[in-house]
């Protein structure tokens, strides 16, 4: 069995005066018991419509969704049994009330047991770091225990499929750290994880497969060193100094897609492996000192090895 199966899924949203808007279009998704599986996109891909839908707190438009078995329309008890979700950010936590109080509370909403909750609900805040700050506020909590006690709520009805909606957003490194390296030890404990999230090096570091969304569609799956060497392809180099002649010299490099005037900068765009190393090589040999290399983001991958393409993509 598998721990989330999607198939020709559509939600489709409408407007008042307005054309419709599909934010999945005949999409199909398949994460394996124990596996941690991520999706990337950009803004508007439909990764957080996905997620509401395996949480069911969307109902799709057609097609079929299935967590830990169960149909997310027909079986809608059973698949919030199943699963845990954690979003980023600020939503779905009381801000007014303590750590222990938000967790007594969603226990209660999972219908367990008094006893049985309130074992649960220190078993996590010991385990997740909260337990000192338990009894206070959580609007007096910075981001990164925020982000804690929402895992803290994900997990309170012990469920087999956990969700994460970019659950490091706006977190500083160190607590990205840290949560991150909760989710390997939940993923040795056997939970299945699904992972949205922008981060390339999150993805990297935490998947063992890796899906691309684009326009509500699945373009690809991978593994995330794949998708990683994706990104490397198209590298960029920003240099100083640099003469006309010389950015001319640039141009004509092999795998250079374009040399750009920035203000006093130059950037060269890079789209095939190696060349970076030959930009960087003529730059240094005619004496500039001011040199800089970046990886572009997800959505300039996109658009420059995907691009309208993903779109036709079966």
């Amino acid at each position: 069995m598998t721990a989330v199966e999607v198939r020709h899924l559509r939600r489709t949203y409408t407007r008042r005066k307005k054309e419709p808007r599909t934010a999945l279009d005949d999409l199909n998704l398949v994460v394996e018991t124990g596996e941690v599986h991520g999706l990337l996109g950009p803004n508007g891909a439909g990764k957080t419509t996905l997620c509401k839908i395996l949480s069911t707190v969307l109902l799709p438009t057609s097609g079929t969704a299935r967590v830990d078995g169960f149909d997310v329309v027909e079986q809608t008890d059973e698949v919030r049994r199943a699963v845990g979700i954690v979003f980023g950010g600020e939503r779905g936590l009381y801000t007014r009330l303590t750590a222990r109080q938000n967790l007594l509370y969603w226990s209660a909403l999972y219908r367990q047991p008094t006893k049985v909750g309130r074992k649960r609900v220190e078993e996590l805040l010991e385990r997740l770091g909260l337990q000192e700050r338990a009894d206070e506020p959580v609007e007096t909590f910075s981001r990164g225990m925020k982000q804690r006690l929402h895992l803290a709520r994900g997990l309170v009805g012990t469920p087999r499929v956990l969700i994460l909606d970019e659950p490091t957003v706006g977190m500083d490194p160190v607590a990205a750290r840290d949560f991150r390296a909760l989710v390997v030890e939940l993923r040795g404990e056997g939970h299945s994880i699904l992972l949205t999230t922008h981060d390339m090096a999150e993805a990297e570091e935490l998947c063992d497969r890796v899906s691309l969304m684009d326009g509500g569609r699945l373009i690809a799956t991978e593994d995330p060193k794949t998708i990683g060497s994706w990104l490397s392809r198209f590298e960029r180099v920003r240099a100083e100094g640099v003469s006309p002649e010389l950015a001319a010299r640039l141009r004509d490099l092999p795998g250079v897609a374009a040399v750009e005037s920035r203000g006093d900068q130059i950037v060269v765009e890079v789209e095939e492996a190696g060349a970076t190393g030959e930009a960087l090589r003529l730059l240094v040999e005619a004496g500039v000192t001011s040199l800089a290399t970046t990886r572009p983001t997800l959505e300039e991958v996109y658009l420059q090895a995907i691009g309208d393409r993903g779109l036709g993509v079966r």
